[in-house]
């Protein structure tokens, strides 16, 4: 059987309009594929090698079906129903349809997983009884340890079954399977306790270590709510509380999870030789997964909830989201929007991206319920809506959407500051470009409020569209997307100024207080600026430049400014000269070291200097023109001390 592609559709009994010619490749129309006409897809089974099924409620039945017949082809399903024809505009969705089943296809990105092993060390803290009532009804499952902030007043057990102790936390860290608390006020209770326990006197520093935390204390949380093994409950909340003990009592085995993001250090523009640069990451990562590392920083992958914003706002491509990779989005982006132009559609659609959670149960109630989505609206799911970055919104305007549109939820679980911060550095480039305002955050939990902010008339045809092949590389996709996303415009630009925070711009040199020493270069962590080795010269290749500022904070002359811009003519330039001088030419030999200007600045700086001043002071200026041979060759042949003081 030769590799051969169809695709099956179906108008899930009459409920929607198929155009089944516009919707590419080997369209098969039915409508009941998953029950009266499954022979449909059994028949194509045994004839091709790529089968895509416009229908994903019954995916599991297909999967099977494929399965019991041996298949070893690749399958594919896509939702046309809630995402399309289940609408007002259900019968003008075919370029929608198309644009789907063309994303559909595009192959996944494989992602490690991460593993955590838990033994069922539980570590329970509160402040009242319903700790010791919690512990009790964990006791069957998991191996219990109390501890109660000072002061609790407690009925004492009648039998000692866990260990019940007094403390307080100071600093925690970990995550299931590996968390460690210090505890400060640490005592045990004293045996005699009557009433209500009364605790020896406490000593801080105490050390616990656990698989699990269990925080009934009611205060400020010790974590995020993300951290795997950390549950929290309101003690007063009855209902919170018997879900915790339910979810609780189930973390005993080995789990896993995925890892959310590829990290290259190397490419890490944190900090060098002390100074610090970027720290765009850190600022956003709402779970503690980040922290300083040295040059780099450090992402522990058992406590980043995948979140995304650090790979988003990361200007080098050093943090990468996996789930998927930036690149396998471009792919979909581009073959989606590819197909939807292939059906000689006119308007340009707008791109709304959502995940697979909230977003796609709000577009599902939509379809059910309300309006559905418009035509011209073509989701496309991701992971998580904060993982969307300005590669990304790129490129969907450069391959031809009209505008970019991102779901979340009205109250999400960390902040998306990163995610505004890429839709406001691409709103400036688009307004800027002619796109108008094509980049816009939807925040709601309500499907008519999404109608709302979705159902108003396309904007007007693109005359231009990109159909370049993405780059693997995160930093590569964002320059390519920029630059062509700036060509293909309604009014193109070469250059534009970019609010602070860009991730490109240029470096202003004062080339009067630059003395070309190079510092720069050594500390410049993309590589941007460099130098050559015939010549003393100073080179800036501002493609790869991220705008860290590790380069002016080196600057010993303070001769260096940074600027965010775009500028198309200056990032196709591979090298471009800041400063050259010629080489100083050793009074001795005649060997080139150093420049002019800096033997010069240094010459004039020590005239009138005791130790540059008479016979010996000559003997040591002579000294400060020659190279290092010449130099140590000098000093000893003349057997003077070239640091030696005049008699007191």
């Amino acid at each position: 059987m030769q590799d051969t592609k169809t695709r099956l559709i179906c108008t899930c009994e009459a409920t929607m309009t198929l155009d089944a010619p516009r919707l590419g490749g080997d369209a098969r129309p039915a409508s009941q594929l998953c029950r009266a006409q499954l022979d449909h897809f059994r028949a194509a089974l045994g004839e091709f090698t790529e089968i895509t099924v416009a229908c994903t409620q019954e995916a599991p039945l297909f999967a099977e079906v494929a399965e019991d017949a041996g298949y070893t082809g690749q399958l594919h399903f896509a939702n046309i129903r809630e995402t399309a024809g289940w609408s007002e505009d259900g019968k003008c969705a075919a370029p929608k349809m198309a644009a789907l089943l063309a994303m559909a296809e595009s192959a996944g990105s494989e992602f490690e997983i991460i593993s955590m092993e838990s033994n069922g060390v539980a570590l329970v803290l509160g402040r009242d009884q319903v700790a010791l009532d919690v512990a009790a009804q964990l006791s069957e499952s998991l191996d219990i340890t109390v501890l109660l902030l000072p002061g609790a007043d407690v009925q004492p057990p009648r039998q000692t079954t866990w260990p019940v102790l007094q403390g307080r936390i100071r600093k925690g860290s970990g995550h299931l399977g590996a968390f460690e608390m210090v505890v400060d006020a640490y005592a045990a209770p004293a045996p005699s306790s009557r009433a209500s326990l009364e605790f020896d006197a406490g000593r801080d520093g105490a050390v616990s270590r656990c698989d699990l935390v269990i925080d009934l204390t009611g205060g400020r949380p010790l974590f995020h709510e993300t951290r795997p093994g950390y549950f929290r409950a309101d003690p007063r909340d009855p209902v919170a509380v018997a879900k915790l003990v339910r979810d609780a009592s189930q973390m005993t085995g080995t789990f896993d999870k995925p890892k959310f993001i590829n990290f290259a250090p190397e490419l890490c523009a944190h900090s060098r030789n002390t100074l610090t640069g970027c720290t765009r990451c850190l600022n956003l990562c709402p779970t503690g997964a980040i922290t300083s590392a040295g040059d780099t920083v450090a992402i522990d992958p058992h406590i980043c909830a995948g979140c995304g914003q650090c790979a988003a706002a990361c200007p080098t491509g050093a943090a990468s989201y996996a789930l998927p990779v930036v690149e396998n989005i471009a792919a979909r982006l581009r073959a989606g929007l590819r197909a939807w132009s292939d059906t000689g559609a006119k308007d340009a659609p707008v791109i709304l991206f959502h995940d697979g959670d909230h977003g796609a149960a709000l577009i599902d109630a939509s379809a059910r319920f309300g309006r559905g989505l418009p035509a011209h609206v073509v989701p496309v799911q991701v992971n998580e809506p904060s993982q969307i970055g300005p590669e990304i919104i790129a490129t969907a305007l450069a391959y031809g959407a009209s505008a970019v549109q991102v779901l979340a939820k009205a109250r999400p679980a960390h902040d998306l500051d990163g995610l505004e911060a890429s839709l406001d550095l691409m709103r400036a480039i688009s307004m800027a470009t002619g796109y108008g305002e094509a980049c816009a955050l939807i925040q709601t939990d309500d499907p008519e409020a999404l109608e709302k902010a979705l159902w108003h008339p396309a904007v007007k045809p693109r005359a231009k569209r990109a159909s370049f092949l993405p780059p693997e590389d995160k930093r590569g996709l964002l320059l390519l997307a920029v630059e062509e996303m700036m060509r293909t415009a309604p009014a193109p630009v070469e250059t534009l100024p970019l609010p602070k925070g860009a991730p490109f711009g240029t470096v202003n040199l004062d080339l009067d207080a630059c003395t070309l020493c190079l510092s720069c270069v050594g500390a410049c962590p993309a590589g941007a600026l460099s130098d050559n080795p015939d010549k003393p010269m100073l080179r800036f290749t501002e493609s790869a430049c991220v705008q860290c500022g590790i380069c002016a904070s080196t600057c010993p002359e303070q001769a260096i400014t940074i600027a965010p811009q775009i500028d198309l003519a200056a990032w196709a330039t591979p090298k471009r000269v800041l400063k050259e001088e010629e080489p100083f030419a050793c009074t001795s030999c005649g060997k080139l070291f150093g420049t002019r200007s800096s033997i010069e600045r240094v010459m004039a700086k020590l005239d009138g200097h005791w130790m540059f001043s008479g016979e010996a002071g000559a003997q040591r200026r002579a000294l400060l023109t020659m190279c290092d041979d010449c130099r140590t060759r000098e000093v000893v042949m003349a057997g003077f001390d070239p640091h030696e003081a005049p008699q007191r």
